[in-house]
């Protein structure tokens, strides 16, 4: 149960370095430079040749504009993008424009040069904003941040076909087709979490269990927090009563989660992020939960368990069907001398036509933030086997989450970086402590971080 967040000393220790990203290695895209030079940070994409595309987005608009671009691509690996942004906030200089990654637009809200405007003209064109995205990205009724597609991700399931039909007698494909025609609300209503028990345990007998981590890194947050959700499982309310102690829906989750662990590997509480895809690609595991990462690899290394993969909604619970949902940000300092070229480039990025190529680009990996933009082509036609990406995106009753919600953001964000969630299930599975005990943990462990 170790925790992964940063501490607040690492934080510090990283304004020592002022201007470290200064450092970084720079793409100089050409132009005249007439509107003179955009610092950038973005995001490395996991996917090869995602960062070529946005780089080269970057580049049409800069060229038109006649703008230099010093374009860093920092790795999230370490926590590097983390602790540049807080060394930059720090230091109030190095680059005009960041990417910032689920939690940290609350955390720099105060540098971060407010984008009302920008989100309004993009909501006007496209239509509603996802919901976590607004959560995250809006913080006292001003956004702070700009929802991009790029590394925004989902954690729905993805299954072996074969393994499941053999062993479950469940198609999965039929239940969950590669697009709109066909789908029969009733088969999709049945697929709740008392099937996906049956199902787990079906496929544990036969030596392919599900590839669910209970650890303290981000896959299994955020799958298990989106369970969590289901179960309408609150453990501090918005206004920041604590009440884990006394909640039905915390309760039947973790009920839930002792009797599915029984179906589970029992190393599951020491993965990491990787381990659930080495499970998948080596034939072990028949489900896992996660972006096509994991098939996009089966696709160069595997092509036979590849071509059985398929993409399903997420089981329905007491409160709805939710999937586990992270999304990054383009964000522009406060002190930034080009604050305008900065919010027109991040227009230009977020454009239907870019985050179509964006999403190409990623093999269908990168989320846009708007509904209307579910109907890329990618996810329909990408393969093999063709359209097993069409349920990637929520479909039917699916809802994005993020765990913590709907949490005070502070606190969230602390639920979800010291893993509060598994650590509860990791207390009531494998240390057998009584569900009052574990309940009682949490309580004092929330308080803890409202007192900060």
């Amino acid at each position: 149960m170790a925790k992964h967040s940063v501490s607040r000393r690492t934080l510090l220790k990283a304004g020592a370095a002022g201007t470290a990203a200064a450092a970084l290695p720079l793409v100089n895209v050409h132009g005249q430079a007439a509107g003179g030079t955009l610092a950038i940070g973005f995001w490395d994409h996991w996917v090869p040749g995602a960062n070529d595309t946005l780089t080269k987005i970057a580049q049409e608009w800069a060229q038109k504009n006649r703008v230099e671009l010093k374009i860093d691509y920092i790795t999230s690996n370490g926590n590097k993008l983390r602790l540049t942004a807080q060394a930059e906030a720090q230091a109030r200089t190095g680059h005009d424009m960041l990417a910032f990654a689920t939690w940290d637009v609350n955390i720099h809200q105060r540098n971060l040069e407010p984008v009302d405007d920008l989100v309004a003209d993009l909501v006007r064109q496209y239509g509603p904003i996802n919901s976590i995205a607004e959560y995250l990205g809006k913080i006292d009724g001003k956004w702070r941040a700009v929802p991009t597609t790029v590394g925004s991700q989902l954690k729905p399931p993805h299954v072996r076909m074969d393994l499941f039909k053999q062993h479950a007698g469940l198609d999965m494909q039929a239940m969950f087709p590669g697009g709109p025609e066909g789908r029969d609300p009733a088969k999709i209503a049945a697929w709740d979490w008392e099937a996906f028990l049956v199902a787990a345990e079906k496929l544990n007998k036969a030596g392919h269990p599900f590839g669910l981590p209970l650890g303290s890194f981000s896959d299994a947050i955020d799958w298990v927090g989106a369970l969590f959700r289901s179960f309408n499982a609150v453990l501090v309310t918005e206004k920041g009563d604590i009440v884990v102690k006394t909640d039905p829906g915390t309760r039947a989750a973790l009920e839930y989660m002792k009797r599915l662990c029984q179906h589970l590997p029992s190393d599951v509480f020491a993965w990491d992020d990787a381990s659930n895809n080495r499970a998948y690609i080596a034939g072990r595991a028949s489900l896992i939960l996660n972006p096509p990462s994991a098939w996009a690899v089966a696709k160069r290394d595997a092509p036979q368990i590849a071509e059985q993969t398929w993409y399903i909604q997420m089981p329905k619970g007491p409160a709805g069907r939710f999937v586990g949902d992270l999304r990054y940000f383009h964000g522009i300092w406060s002190f930034s001398r080009q604050k305008n070229a900065a919010k027109d480039l991040i227009r230009h990025i977020s454009q239907r036509e870019n985050a179509e190529r964006l999403v190409a680009a990623s093999l269908g990996y990168d989320l846009p933030p708007f509904a209307s933009q579910f109907d890329f082509a990618t996810w329909r036609d990408e393969g093999p086997p063709k359209g097993l990406l069409y349920n990637y995106t929520p479909r039917d009753d699916t809802q994005p989450n993020i765990s913590g919600y709907p949490s005070e953001k502070s606190i969230a964000a602390q639920m979800y970086n010291q893993a509060t969630f598994t650590n509860m299930i990791a207390r009531l599975v494998q240390r057998n402590e009584a569900m009052d005990s574990v309940l009682s943990w949490a309580a004092n462990e929330l308080e803890g971080f409202q007192r900060g």
